[in-house]
């Protein structure tokens, strides 16, 4: 098989990370990196920001809009939200709205959530920039009726009408997002409910999924066993003759799923340490790679090494930096190293952009703030690669 040739790519180029950013926004992100590299203020800064906006202080909803809101979310709404996909696709970065509102546990709340996702996949219809849509199956049934299907209990009239109702909100997004050629994310969460959502999406791939993959399952390689899910999965797509949509990430409730396996005494689903994550992922994205014939991937992460490897493996494997086949994604905000070099070495590349109402998103704002906290007196990668590009402008003028 030959070798393609893609460009050489390098993620500590600063010069291409930042090409989107003026001095006065790279001085910005300098301070708001500075102050998230500090342990106390943030820990302290977090609980302040919440207290004062239950208390609806003056002047607090504009600093944290105008500061880690406008750093990790696109805006409050949809519309809000149009610049920030018009100023990624100049550099070919796609965006990936991320409606990032957690449900309320009621109907409504759950058919305002779906509403919410069809009206992305529409504006993804119509934008040449928006290459996925991304939903939670939480925001769209009720987490306790989820549960209760894994565990084979049986359901009451009520919580069988609910469940009904939370497949036909699923089945409208994916009809959706087929009718329009929307690739759409269905998100992993917590491992006690994982099963159903996965076999809803397995359902939503064999009825969508017949011409190429529209439905992408989520795999979390923290947990041991989910290399031996996709390879699963492969095989029934390839059985049933449809596509096997597989977004690879590392996982996002470690802490959760290892105080549950605890308090009910059941090993934990986690792998025993990061290199062993590490090594299941990279395993993973090898066996994607091989089987892109019958899967179509997006590795989403921010892992310098994995998304190296992941060029490395295409390569060799002749594959085209674009083959629409497979995708890298990061959160919008961070890693703009990896984002936009591998943009610009031609790779396809997305960012996950969250919005909605700024209390709403507090959680995922305090959670982006916590993952870039100095750890045992280090400044954090962005700090540094901030720095660096700063010293690199300093010094051509």
């Amino acid at each position: 098989m030959p070798v393609t040739q893609a460009p050489p790519i390098s993620f500590e180029d600063t010069a291409v990370a930042f090409a989107s950013k003026p001095d006065f926004a790279l001085r910005k992100m300098y301070a708001l990196f500075a102050a998230m590299n500090n342990n106390t203020l943030v820990k302290a800064g977090g609980g302040l920001m919440k207290v004062a906006l239950k208390w609806h202080l003056p002047g607090t909803k504009a600093l944290i809009k105008n500061t880690i809101f406008s750093q990790f979310c696109g805006g409050e709404t949809i519309k809000q939200c149009v610049p920030v996909v018009e100023e990624l696709g100049r550099y070919n970065i796609g965006t990936i709205l991320d409606y990032s509102v957690e449900g309320e546990g009621s109907d409504k709340s759950f058919d305002h959530t779906r509403d919410e996702i069809l009206a992305t996949i529409d504006l993804a219809h119509r934008s040449k920039h928006i290459p996925f849509s991304v939903f939670k199956v939480t925001g769209l049934a009720d987490s306790g009726v989820l549960e209760k299907v894994q565990a084979s209990q049986p359901l009451s009239a009520a919580e069988q009408a609910s469940y009904d109702r939370s497949k036909a909100r699923v089945d409208a997004i994916c009809e959706r997002a087929h009718r329009y050629g929307v690739r759409v994310f269905v998100d992993a969460e917590e491992s006690w409910f994982q099963e159903t959502i996965d076999n809803l999406a397995y359902d939503m791939m064999a009825k969508y999924n017949r011409e190429s993959a529209i439905v992408f399952n989520t795999y979390q390689l923290y947990r041991h066993d989910r290399l031996e899910a996709i390879q699963r999965d492969c095989e029934n797509a390839q059985r049933d003759g449809y596509y096997l949509g597989a977004k690879l990430v590392r996982g996002a409730y470690m802490e959760k799923e290892a105080r549950r396996a605890v308090a009910q005494g059941y090993p934990t689903p986690i792998n025993p340490t990061k290199e062993a994550s590490d090594q299941l992922y990279n395993d993973a994205l090898r066996y994607c790679v091989e089987h892109v014939g019958r899967i179509s991937i997006c590795a989403g992460t921010h892992n310098e090494a994995s998304s190296l490897l992941l060029t490395q493996l295409m390569q060799q494997h002749g594959l085209r930096p674009g083959d629409q086949r497979i995708w890298f994604a990061q959160l919008y905000g961070m890693s703009d190293n990896l984002s936009y070099n591998l943009a610009n070495a031609g790779y396809n590349t997305a960012k996950y952009v969250p919005y909605g109402p700024v209390e709403a998103v507090m959680p995922y704002l305090l959670r982006r703030a916590d993952e870039n906290t100095a750890i045992a007196g280090q400044s954090s990668r962005e700090f540094l690669l901030i720095q660096k590009e700063i010293s690199r402008r300093k010094s051509i003028r």
